[in-house]
């Protein structure tokens, strides 16, 4: 067997993974090394699925400590050369959203191949009324190394997740990321990820294929409002690459995003002087057509976004980007979502199209600026 460099390898066979033998399938935990589990800003403190640290040092909402335990974003990471690839899941709870699949919800997905070339293998269906279950990833002939990446459900808690491999299989490290920059979401049930039909088709996840570096996906269905002790705790995630900053349809009204955006990004700032900030307008929502008020309402906002972004470069913040997201879905955005509002995996597609050159635009001009 090669690795990519084209030097021998011989696979690990005395891997720090508490394993058990069942029917010839040895079953594994990520939690051990050579798994990679990425997407959690506190994993290496806390060793649980959860999207903010149980103890916070700030004070949070209380509907964004229960969100947190949504593992929108999460990623297991590895190599193998298994036949057979299973997965065994201990949710903290069923699905239960009548607009958005089960498996985006509650379920896995698997994709494998290098960074930048990664394809879809399977996700993982299971009974709807489940809250544990076992699956089938892949079966396969071949038993040439693959990278895989699993991508964690999207709208549920996942209390224990277990892989299984065929008994003569080997695990070793991911292939590593770029740098150890880390690209940070924070927003609403949009950035979580509803309603993707599957954890792979969430917008950032799509970007995480696209672009080699970890990706932190901190989107609260509806309460993601852009508070200054989020900015804060968002502040304490080291190595941020850069903050995109998408939570404006979660702010009640025009003044309360007057309010919260100036003094996020302030407060972020305190922190993080230089890391590049993209401030993300809302597309349009289907109820729009028949209520101008809403239309209204949104310009409203755009016009302070582009005001405020405008004001801050003339400042001299050269790291402050603003993303309109009028034309994000295109000229048929009304069919480009599930409900009028949570786009569909075909919206989620053109979200990742839009933002995928601005990201990387933003990262490069970072990498060769001087501040």
């Amino acid at each position: 067997m090669k690795e990519q460099n084209g030097s021998l390898t011989k696979l690990d066979k005395n891997l720090q993974i508490e394993n058990v033998m069942t029917d010839g399938i040895m079953w594994t935990s990520p939690l051990y090394s050579p798994y990679e589990i990425n997407g959690f800003p506190w994993f290496s403190t806390d060793k649980t699925y959860r999207r903010l640290p149980i103890q916070p040092n700030v004070k949070i909402p209380e509907a964004v400590d229960h969100l947190a335990n949504c593992t929108a974003g999460g990623q297991i990471r590895f190599q193998t050369d298994a036949t057979k690839l299973l997965l065994r899941v201990k949710m903290k709870g069923r699905a239960y959203m009548s607009h958005m699949a089960a498996v985006g919800q509650c379920g896995f997905d698997c994709y494998f191949g290098t960074p930048g070339n990664q394809q879809f293998v399977n996700g993982g269906i299971f009974e709807l009324l489940q809250d544990e279950y076992e699956v089938t990833i892949f079966e396969r002939e071949e038993n040439n190394i693959i990278s895989i990446t699993l991508n964690f459900p999207l709208y549920q808690g996942v209390e224990l997740v277990e892989i299984g491999i065929n008994h003569s299989a080997s695990i070793i490290k991911p292939l590593p990321y770029n740098s150890s920059k880390k690209v940070i979401f924070y927003g609403t049930s949009i950035t979580q990820g509803g309603c993707a039909s599957r954890p792979g088709l969430a917008y950032t996840n799509i970007l995480s294929r696209r672009i080699n570096l970890e990706f932190m996906n901190l989107g609260f269905s509806g309460n993601g409002k852009g508070e200054a002790e989020m900015a804060e705790l968002i502040s304490e995630i080291e190595n941020p690459a850069c903050l995109v900053l998408d939570y404006e349809p979660n702010c009640v009204s025009t003044e309360l995003y007057k309010q919260t955006l100036p003094k996020f990004i302030t407060t972020y700032r305190m922190v993080h002087p230089y890391v590049p900030i993209l401030v993300v307008s809302k597309f349009p929502y289907g109820k729009e057509r028949l209520n101008n008020q809403l239309q209204v309402d949104r310009l409203e906002r755009l016009a302070f976004q582009k005001e405020l972004i405008a004001i801050l470069q003339k400042q001299g913040d050269g790291n402050i980007f603003f993303l309109e997201g009028t034309d994000i879905l295109g000229e048929y955005w009304d069919d480009c979502t599930a409900d009028g509002v949570h786009p569909n995996d075909y919206g989620f597609m053109l979200i990742a199209n839009k933002m995928e050159p601005i990201i990387k635009e933003i990262l490069n001009y970072s990498t060769n600026s001087k501040g």
